[in-house]
């Protein structure tokens, strides 16, 4: 599957800016630029070197359209691996788009989205998980996300998998040379060898598989629940927490009628933390909404802070720890910090004895005051207590993207087939079938084995220029 014509689109954000990139891509891509461009120096650009720039003037027969930079990359030493021009101009969407139809009209058409990676992968200038890497490479808005980003393009992950797949490859082989010499019964492959191969396959794939756990979280972020009672300070806590004001505080009970959310990066990794309306009995039909959507967003929360009055708390600890009781029943699986705000109203005595009486909970609160900003950062330090960082830490293979955690799966499955199998002494032809299905999801991760609709569904994704 090669292209063989010639691609044409914005390479920067659409909009005005102090420049802007147009990216011309494939066999016409020099002529095309070499038609509309006019060196200052009176070269013909078509001659110059590969990764050489060129100031001069992009021209429409004898109007100046603009004063332009041009660089060359000459296949395969580019991005795509075929003839790519960009020309820098200046930001004006009125000079871009006129840039962008006089090259339509000199024989290029516009790419569409994801289709300068696209030729990439098909180049062979990087494989599939890496053309996928580059996406989210774009869309990394926090330094753990980007840092696994940038692992899978430099092939971290799709080196892993192509080496068990090459293993895997050599010993499926030798099954199928078995094959052919079924009446003299022989066998190729070792069977001692080919069970610890199989084993460490396995191993390998339930790691990746259970690497996608934090994976999802640091791609998506980790939403945070703030729930609580009218007027406890939820929305104020918002506010000390993104360190601006942007829920409204007010006084009176049942300010929040709806949820607010907002994005915070906590050590490199992204929570969205949602302030909800105060749980309460309530006739208000739109305070009642607001409540309802409150414990659907718990549901939807992977962490739920649980925010009380110190001084209601004091009052009425006996109905707030049976409150918190009922909490953790009925959310087992989601992790429950409970936080006590307005510290500042209450003595060192007394704060020790509310944590002491949740203790009985095995709750350690964390005691704010959201108004003061007081034990924020410790409230942040707990919520990034909760996120399993130590993968990050050591570089190791993290999986994001849930095509590829899907195939893990199927690969797993296939490769647990072929364990049952040598260990029931399973004959070579039945086997070859579960090893042949492992090494086909082995390859929809890393692109040796692809369709149309595949790579339709992937790069549909992308932005155009990319």
């Amino acid at each position: 599957m090669m292209y063989q014509d010639t691609i044409v689109a914005l390479a920067t954000p659409s909009g005005a800016g102090a420049i802007a990139v147009i990216r011309i891509s494939g066999v016409e891509a020099f002529p095309i630029g070499a038609s509309v461009f006019q060196s200052v120096s009176g070269k013909e650009l078509s001659k110059q070197k590969t990764h050489t720039v060129h100031l001069g003037h992009v021209v429409d027969g004898n109007k100046v359209l603009d004063q332009v930079l041009v660089t060359l990359f000459k296949g395969p030493n580019s991005y795509t691996g075929e003839d790519t021009v960009e020309i820098s101009c200046h930001g004006s969407a009125f000079i871009q788009q006129q840039i962008i139809q006089l090259l339509l009209r000199k024989g290029g058409r516009m790419a569409q989205a994801g289709e300068f990676t696209l030729r990439s992968f098909l180049n062979g200038k990087m494989d599939l998980s890496q053309a996928e890497a580059v996406a989210d490479l774009i869309s990394s808005d926090n330094e753990a996300s980007h840092q696994i980003a940038m692992q899978q393009m430099r092939g971290g992950f799709s080196s892993e998998i192509a080496k068990l797949r090459e293993e895997l490859l050599n010993f499926a082989s030798l099954i199928e040379l078995e094959l052919d010499f079924a009446e003299e019964d022989v066998e190729f492959a070792d069977r001692t060898q080919f069970t610890d191969l199989v084993t460490r396959i396995e191993f390998v794939l339930k790691r990746l598989i259970d690497s996608f756990a934090i994976g999802n979280v640091i791609k998506n972020g980790i939403p945070v629940a703030i729930v609580g009672e009218p007027n406890v300070g939820k929305s104020t806590l918002l506010n000390a927490l993104l360190n601006e004001e942007r829920a409204i505080v007010s006084e009176i009970a049942g300010t929040t009628r709806d949820t607010i959310e907002d994005e915070l990066v906590i050590g490199g990794i992204g929570f969205r933390f949602i302030d909800t309306a105060g749980i309460r009995e309530t006739e208000d039909v739109v305070e009642s909404i607001g409540i309802k959507k409150t414990f659907e967003k718990i549901e939807q929360a992977q962490v739920v802070l649980y925010l009380f009055e110190s001084l209601k708390f004091q009052v009425s600890s006996l109905e707030y720890i049976t409150e918190i009781q009922k909490v953790k029943n009925k959310y087992p699986l989601k992790p429950l910090v409970v936080v006590i705000n307005k510290i500042d109203l209450l003595s060192a005595e007394e704060i020790l004895s509310i944590q002491q009486q949740l203790e009985t909970l095995n709750l350690k609160p964390e005691t704010i005051s959201a108004k003061n900003s007081t034990g924020i950062d410790q409230l942040k330090n707990q919520l990034l207590s909760f996120v399993n960082t130590g993968a990050l830490r050591n570089n190791e293979t993290i999986v994001t993207n849930s095509r590829h955690y899907d195939s893990l799966i199927k690969s797993l499955e296939a490769i647990q087939k072929v364990q049952w199998g040598l260990q029931g002494n399973l004959s070579a032809d039945l086997m070859s079938l579960d090893i042949k299905q492992a090494l086909y999801e082995f390859g929809t991760i890393t692109g040796q084995v692809t369709n149309d609709e595949l790579l339709g569904n992937i790069f549909a994704n992308f932005c155009i220029g990319k």
